[in-house]
This record gives structure tokens, sequence and C-alpha cells, in this order.
């Protein structure tokens, strides 16, 4: 997709004949956390735009934190993070701070100093990378809070996907009252081994007529081994990050419910991907799957997934699942102008405080 150019003046640009405010510098750095000193985390920071005149800041303790899934690192938040400031700078509106980062292990950060035996690994689980989080959120805005209105803790909201969207329910379950809003993209099925929803040709009862057209039994066995090799919960991690219970820890997808900011669910928007482009991205390597397993298989049982996720906050506080078209898993990656999007929408929401529909598409 084209970029398309906002006329968003820059850090020592002539602005005398425009009144927009400069697009902001980020802050691109690395802390190690007071908890686990001698391993940097790196991250990239947006403060918050500053209050105008009478008019403060709605967001001053607001800070919205990417969520990267296991493939990706916090670069691929940045195309979003710029189309986001420049809808907020261009239509003259207050945004909050911004904050991704690599988990240890990821990106440039360096491996988690506590895991017993270098990545791929089981060094750590989901629990302590929320841990870690929490940690590092706080003491990020310990660093940068607004001094004439502190705050201990900031209020959140999580922008997700894949395996970020299973932390940030963690993270909304271990600190109640912390989050005011969630934005999930292509969340994993943190319950499944990636098994289950395809057909078992080795099992006694299978049915290779159940199959579709053109799809052998030899076909899906090569299917499941490799999405087991690949996505199953006992293969080590890149990062030390095991997954091996993360499906006790998460064996419903729509329980338990959330207790947000002041106590009330979060404001929920579930994206699902769009089947035909995630078909078509899986057909190729590494997964090689044919289009119509997952068209009959994988992408059904991830709507269901997406669906009950709907459910995890209050009546009422719930928009989807929705479909980023043209979009397979790595939905940031895939159109970054749909993912600002919901988040201008996610962040409307939550600032008006407004009832949604539970459904959107």
């Amino acid at each position: 997709m084209s970029a398309r150019s906002y006329p968003i003046p820059f850090p020592g640009e002539n602005t005398e004949d425009d009144d927009l405010a400069p697009f902001p510098e980020p802050e691109v750095s690395s802390l190690a956390l007071d908890t686990k000193p001698g391993a940097q985390i790196h991250y990239t920071y947006y403060p918050a735009s500053k209050s105008q005149g009478n008019n403060p800041n709605p967001f001053s303790q607001t800070l919205i934190v990417f969520l990267n899934g296991a493939m990706m690192p916090r670069s691929s938040w940045d195309a979003a993070i710029r189309s986001f400031l420049e809808k907020r700078i261009t239509g003259r509106l207050p945004y909050p701070g911004l904050l991704s980062y690599d988990r240890y292990g990821q990106g440039e950060s360096d491996p988690d100093p506590d895991d017993p035996h270098p990545p791929p690994s089981h060094g750590h689980d989901a629990i302590s990378a929320v841990k870690a989080l929490k940690q590092f959120t706080l003491q990020i805005w310990r660093e940068h809070l607004d001094i004439n209105k502190p705050t201990h803790y900031p209020c959140l909201i999580f922008v997700c996907n894949s395996l970020g969207c299973a932390l940030a329910r963690l993270f909304a379950q271990c600190y109640p009252g912390t989050v005011s809003g969630l934005l999930f993209l292509d969340s994993i099925m943190a319950n499944s081994d990636y098994q289950a929803f395809w057909p078992d040709p080795d099992a006694p009862d299978f049915d290779p007529h159940i199959l579709p057209d053109d799809v052998t039994a030899d076909q899906v066995r090569a299917v499941r081994e490799k999405y087991r090799s690949m996505l199953h919960p006992d293969v080590p991690s890149p990062e030390g990050l095991s997954r091996r219970n993360l499906a006790k820890l998460l064996p419903d997808a729509g329980a338990p419910k959330l207790e947000g900011y002041l106590g009330r669910g979060p404001y929920l928007t579930v994206v699902g991907h769009d089947w035909e482009t995630f078909a078509e991205q899986s057909s190729n390597p590494p997964l090689n799957v044919p289009k119509a397993l997952t068209m009959t298989y994988a992408n059904p049982a991830w709507r269901r997934y997406n669906e009950e996720l709907c459910h995890i906050t209050e009546e009422g506080k719930a928009i989807g699942p929705i479909t980023a078209v043209r979009c397979g898993h790595f939905i940031q990656r895939d159109d970054p102008r749909f993912v600002s999007d919901e988040m201008v929408s996610l962040l409307d929401r939550v600032v008006n405080r407004v009832q949604q529909v539970s459904n959107r598409d």
C-alpha cells in the first residue's frame, strides 16, 4: 500500500504558514529493569501531546503500549504509529504517550538474564513476561510522567498482535484496574496446540471423504507436521518465552471477564485476518498449506476463537470480530493505516466512555 503524504512540519522546519504541531521526536533508547539489572530492554517512546491553553490533554495520564507477537519486533509497529500520529496532528487532536518495545530476546533487546539456557528455549513463561512488562511500564512512567499531574501508574491501552494479545489478557488479569482499552490484531489461539483443528488421517475413525476436493491424506499429514514443528507450544521460543503452560493460563477464549480502569470492563476491539489473504500467505513457504485446508479448517477455528474473545469484557464494550481486509496474520505489517484507524476509534471510545454495538462488519 502506498504511503500518503501529510503536510506535517518536522522539528526545525518553517511553520509560520501552518499552525499544525510538529511531528514529535521519538525517544529511542533502552533501560534495565530494577528487578533484572544487567539486561537492556530496547524501546521507542513518543511523549503525549502537550495541553493547549485551556484545553488539557485528556490522555495525559494514558499510555498506549504495543505488544509484539512472537515473530515481529517492535519496528513492525513503526508505520502504524506514524499513521496514527499523522491523523491526530492533522486533525489537531490530542494523543497519549506511545510505547513500543522488544521483549527480552526479541529484536534489539538482551535475553532474559534469569533464563537458565540461551534461546531458543523454554526459559520463562507468559506470566514472567507480564511481570517484566509491569515493571518496564512503571519505570518508563516514572521517567516521563507529567510532574504537574503525577500519577503512580498510567492508564494503559494495549495494541497487540498474536501472542501479544494473550499477554495483554494476562496483564489485565494480574493487574486489575490498569487497562482501559484493548485492540487485538489476530490474537493467538492461546488454548490451542495448533493440531486439534486439523483432521487426523491416522485416527481410527478418520473418513477421507471429509477432505476438500484435491486434498490428500498425505497432504494433511504434512500440514499437521509443519504446524507441529513450527507452532506447537512445545517448540522452543527464539526469545525464550515458553508457551507450554499458555493453555492452562488461558484455557477459555471468552473468560475470565477482565476488570479494567475504574473497575469497569475495558473497551475491546477484536480483529481477525482476511481468510483469503491468510490462506494465500499460508500456501507459501515455510508453511506450504493447501489453501483449501486453511479455508476449511484453520480459518473457521480462528473465527470461533475471535468470537469468544469478545466476551472477556462487559456487555457493550466489545466490537468485533471485524476483518482486516487483505491482511494476513501480521496485520500491522500488511495494513498499518487500518491499525491506526482502529486505534483512533478505540481512543474515541475510551475518552468518550460511549457504549458500542457488538458487531461492526
